[in-house]
């Protein structure tokens, strides 16, 4: 039976977690900013974003399968990107947006497991929810659908690669860690 609830205890561990990753968010826009400028001489430069997105998605599914509370994943993004924009990123408040948006898409991933499933099957739903809730928001926000056919095709693929690398594959190994070192219980 899983705990529906927050206590002090998930209070504080999403706490850590928000604050760990917003400075994990804020050091990114250092990556995300050099790729841009290496890409952009020959035309690739929005790749950038498709490229470091999975970065700015980890604190979501960390909480996600840590905590196992419904909305546990949402709140571990969204004070995630609090957290980068307190630190004066370069987005500002508009990262408040993109961490909802972004927790939305993590959320999505537990949702269709019932909140019931924590293993690699999640990771890759919550790859893939996330993936396509951020493209669609980036297709607005950006102006995504300006760009051609074969280059949507490249950022979408490379953006779900980000995805399952970085806030599925890495996540899951991180947290397998911590419950092999008996820091958290399965």
């Amino acid at each position: 039976m899983h705990k529906r609830t927050f206590h002090l205890r998930d209070i504080i561990l999403l706490a850590l977690i928000a604050i760990i990753f917003g400075v994990i968010y804020y050091a990114a826009a250092f990556v995300y900013n050099g790729l841009t400028v290496l890409l952009t001489p020959v035309g690739y430069g929005p790749i950038a974003n498709d490229l470091t997105m999975g970065i700015w998605c980890m604190a979501g599914p960390l909480a996600g399968f840590l905590l196992r509370i419904p909305g546990s994943s949402f709140l571990g993004e969204f004070l995630g990107a609090a957290v980068e924009m307190f630190l004066g990123d370069q987005w500002g408040a508009s990262n408040l947006i993109s961490g909802a948006v972004q927790g939305i898409g993590t959320e999505l991933g537990f949702t269709l497991t019932l909140y019931k499933v924590y293993n690699w099957l999640t990771v890759i739903l919550t790859s893939v929810t996330t993936t396509i809730v951020t493209f669609a928001w980036d297709w607005f926000r950006n102006g995504y659908s300006h760009f051609a056919p074969n280059m949507l095709l490249i950022m979408l693929v490379a953006r779900f690669l980000s995805m399952l690398i970085f806030s599925g594959i890495l996540v899951k190994l991180i947290v397998n860690l911590l419950t092999r070192a008996h820091v958290i219980r399965s």
